[in-house]
């Protein structure tokens, strides 16, 4: 247990020196093999990722614990899991799945720290006569109600 507390010691001190990048996730397989996913504020670059892994492995001894080390940062397919990697992508289009398996697609507008808001843009049929409207409405959505958020992808 002493070797994980170290590693996020390490993890963390870097961290503090580095203001724009945060920690996604931190995995230790049975084996040692670590795992660090991080992402920025204004992304994550390769020597962003060479950096953390220095950081822990200069101030480790690997004859007294062998490990393997993976930094990484998160792509896009990573799903969005902090209010600060959902306030980096404010403005774009998301996809979230919800707790009950229904998904909602729209701008990601607001961010704080116990939910988002999406401007969710339509065309439904008018009340009255043939034809449809564009619709434009705001939808909060509670972070306990996410089960998964995905910056949606446009070529």
């Amino acid at each position: 247990m002493e070797f994980r507390k170290r590693i996020e010691e390490l993890l963390n001190e870097f961290l503090e020196t580095r203001k724009d990048l945060f920690l996604i996730d931190l995995k230790f397989s049975a084996g040692d093999d670590i795992t660090v996913i991080l992402d920025g504020d204004n992304g994550v670059s390769l020597q962003d990722c060479l950096d953390a892994s220095r950081a822990v492995e200069f101030n480790m001894d690997r004859e007294e614990h062998d490990f393997s080390l993976q930094v990484m940062s998160a792509g896009l397919s990573e799903p969005l899991s902090i209010p600060r990697q959902f306030r980096k992508n404010l403005g774009r289009e998301i996809e979230v799945m919800l707790e009950d398996s229904s998904k909602i697609e729209g701008e990601l507008s607001k961010v704080d720290e116990e939910k988002i808001t999406l401007v969710l843009r339509y065309r439904k049929p008018k009340d009255i006569g043939k034809g449809k409207v564009d619709v434009e409405e705001e939808k909060e959505i509670p972070y306990s109600e996410i089960k998964k958020a995905l910056a949606v992808i446009k070529f």
